[in-house]
């Protein structure tokens, strides 16, 4: 039986809406590098930490309770998953961020941030068992080539003013990608938006000491509107709202469909620095970003490729 148009209407504009969700929460993602540079230029690392997973948990909390009765369920193994995704997903990747941030520029964090792919799949292969394929090896590759292109290409100053910062920022790196392989098992059984907002709250009382610590130094009074905004969309936009469409497009796409709009989220990166933060353009940001963003490609590629094996073994 042939389709009616109104189906066919209805279902290219659920492709349509799902593709939007897909590019907006990438980009959302993207915009948590150069918005870190703003925030931490204004507020203590981890008052501002603090803010953000505050924000994100109330935020979240709402699509969390219509998924209360799962909680129930949840064997200690994966509480203590949940557990290290604070640690290192909200805790680390925050404190880690926002102090590298302070010491790269926006177009250096971007670069760096942009080979998390390459690092997890690294990760993958090392810590999990993983089969490595070339596409994965390559991508690593361009990761390290890309990030040594930006860091040796630039002038001495400005690269020794940075290593540091490159350093913090590839830690941020690490926790993210730690984030993601424990999520891994996680999300098998559990909703991602359910362990995103438990993961933000789990979170809070670890950064309460230490935001308590820095409050001294925290003057709100001085913010201008341009850092309110910024502090609010570190939570709302990166964390929070961010996290709902990326996961909200997942549930209704295919995996090799998803895995191509990873790239969405260096490029956003990228430019959003040149907007937000007024940096000059050099050409050797370019050709360290192309380089690692082919990394990107060729882990979407590894992405679709293994998404089409497993629909030819699950057809068989």
């Amino acid at each position: 039986m042939s389709e009616t148009p109104d189906t066919s209407e209805g279902q290219a504009s659920q492709k349509a809406l799902t593709i939007t969700q897909l590019i907006a929460g990438m980009a959302m993602f993207g915009s948590a590098t150069p918005v870190s540079k703003i925030v931490t230029q204004a507020a203590p690392v981890f008052i501002a930490s603090l803010f953000r997973v505050g924000l994100g948990a109330l935020f979240l909390a709402p699509l969390a309770w219509r998924r209360r009765d799962a909680m129930r369920d949840i064997a200690t193994g994966d509480w203590v998953r949940i557990g290290f995704i604070a640690l290192f997903g909200m805790v680390g990747f925050s404190a880690f961020m926002l102090y590298g941030m302070r010491l790269a520029s926006g177009v250096t964090g971007a670069v760096v941030m942009s080979t998390t792919p390459a690092v997890t799949a690294a990760a993958s292969i090392a810590f999990l068992g993983d089969r490595s394929t070339w596409r994965k090896l390559a991508a690593i590759g361009c990761a390290v080539i890309g990030v040594l292109v930006l860091q040796l290409g630039g002038s001495g100053a400005e690269a020794g003013s940075s290593l540091w910062g490159v350093i913090l920022v590839f830690a941020a790196v690490c926790c993210e990608s730690a984030y993601t392989l424990l999520g891994k098992t996680l999300t098998k059984t559990l909703d991602p938006v359910l362990v995103a907002f438990l993961a933000s709250a789990l979170s809070i009382p670890l950064f309460v000491p230490l935001a308590v610590w820095q409050w001294s130094d925290f003057t709100p009074s001085e913010f201008d509107a341009g850092i309110w905004t910024a502090l609010i969309w570190y939570g709302l936009g990166t964390l929070a709202l961010g996290s709902w469409l990326w996961y909200a497009g997942v549930q209704k796409a295919e995996g090799a469909t998803a895995a191509a709009f990873m790239g969405v989220m260096p490029v956003s990166a990228l430019v959003l620095s040149y907007i937000l933060l007024g940096e000059a353009f050099a050409w050797v940001h370019l050709a360290g970003f192309a380089v690692v963003f082919s990394g990107v490609l060729l882990m979407s590629w590894e992405h679709a490729t293994m998404s089409d094996d497993n629909e030819t073994t699950a057809n068989n």
